[in-house]
């Protein structure tokens, strides 16, 4: 059902509230997160912040590993998210996890505050990435590093969205409100001039877009993943704070 774009709150609320919780952090951009986060580097003894935690799959796996953080802060700008999360990790007996509500583009927490930060798949769902951004980077200790996953429409589905509004129709993720179109290296410009020094570049999922069916996924092109990457749906961009 469409969402309502004026209160983004509520839809977000609405569409978290009809969706499980993924413990096993198993989508793409999950498992490119976990392919280069680092546990001596990233992980072990280091205050994580992962922002825009929705339903906290991914942080309670992390607080499942054996190699865990000295704590972890999940947060996500939707109530009923970090509810569903914090009731999963009591279920389940995970400890280490700090549930917050809070706005990636106004991170509650002083300068320098975080070893590591991640951020799955929520700058593109915001009004001001370039803030999220600036967010992130303030909030992360010198040296210390982003692991930051956002959609690249460089490919077909790029194509897709401007066939979609050459028809009138706008294009969204699941109906959710907002659907900002970001490609990678503008995303890679604006992790820059936040400050942080990229270091790596990764990216998978190459589909197939068919109106009124499901993408068909062409997994051929994840193997030459040095050119594919950027034109894969799915990026990870790994920075470091100077």
């Amino acid at each position: 059902m469409p969402v309502d774009v004026q209160d983004p709150k509520t839809a977000y609320n609405a569409w978290h509230d009809r969706l499980a919780v993924d413990m096993d952090a198993d989508s793409p951009w999950h498992r490119m997160v976990r392919r280069h986060l680092e546990p001596i580097r990233d992980v072990v003894g280091k205050r994580v912040l992962e922002i825009g935690c929705g339903r906290g799959g991914f942080a309670c796996w992390l607080a499942s590993q054996s190699l865990r953080p000295a704590g972890i802060i999940a947060a996500d700008f939707s109530a009923r998210a970090v509810e569903k999360g914090r009731a999963f990790a009591l279920q389940h007996g995970l400890s280490g996890v700090t549930w917050e509500i809070s706005d990636i583009q106004a991170i509650p927490h002083p300068e320098a505050s975080f070893d590591t930060v991640i951020s799955c798949e929520t700058i593109e769902h915001v009004r001001d990435p370039r803030k999220a951004l600036r967010e992130l980077a303030r909030v992360l200790k010198p040296g210390g590093r982003l692991l930051l996953t956002a959609p690249n429409y460089l490919g077909t589905f790029g194509l897709y969205r401007f066939y979609l509004r050459l028809r009138g129709r706008t294009y969204t993720e699941e109906d959710q409100p907002i659907n900002n179109f970001l490609l990678l290296p503008l995303t890679m410009g604006w992790v820059r001039r936040s400050g942080l020094r990229v270091r790596t570049v990764d990216g998978v999922g190459h589909y197939l877009p068919c109106p009124g069916r499901r993408p068909i996924e062409m997994s051929i092109f994840d193997r030459p993943r040095i050119v594919m990457r950027w034109l894969a749906l799915h990026s990870l961009i790994v920075a470091q704070k100077r």
